[in-house]
C-alpha cells in the first residue's frame, strides 16, 4: 500500500506541473507539484475505491468521461493551429 501511495504522489507532483501550465495556472512549482500530489492521491484512492464497489459499471462511466476528456483535448489543440 505505501510504495502505491508514494509512486501516486510522485506521479501527482509531475502531473500538477503539467496541468497548472496547460490550463495556464499561474502557480509556483511548490504550488503545482501539491495540487497534484493531492488530486492524484484523492483520485487514485477514490477511483479504487469507486471499481471495488461499482464494478464494470462504474468503469464504463469512468471509460467515457476520459474518453470525452481526451476528445475535448483533442479539440482544443488542433483549434490553436
Amino acid at each position: 500500500m505505501l510504495p502505491g501511495i508514494l509512486l501516486l504522489a510522485v506521479i501527482g507532483a509531475a502531473a500538477g506541473y503539467v496541468a497548472t501550465r496547460l490550463m495556464r495556472v499561474d502557480a509556483d512549482l511548490p504550488t503545482a507539484m501539491g495540487i497534484g500530489v493531492l488530486g492524484a492521491l484523492l483520485g487514485g484512492l477514490g477511483l479504487r475505491t469507486l471499481l471495488t464497489m461499482g464494478g464494470w459499471v462504474v468503469t464504463f462511466v469512468l471509460a467515457v468521461l476520459g474518453s470525452m476528456a481526451l476528445i475535448w483535448i483533442w479539440q482544443n489543440v488542433t483549434r490553436r493551429r
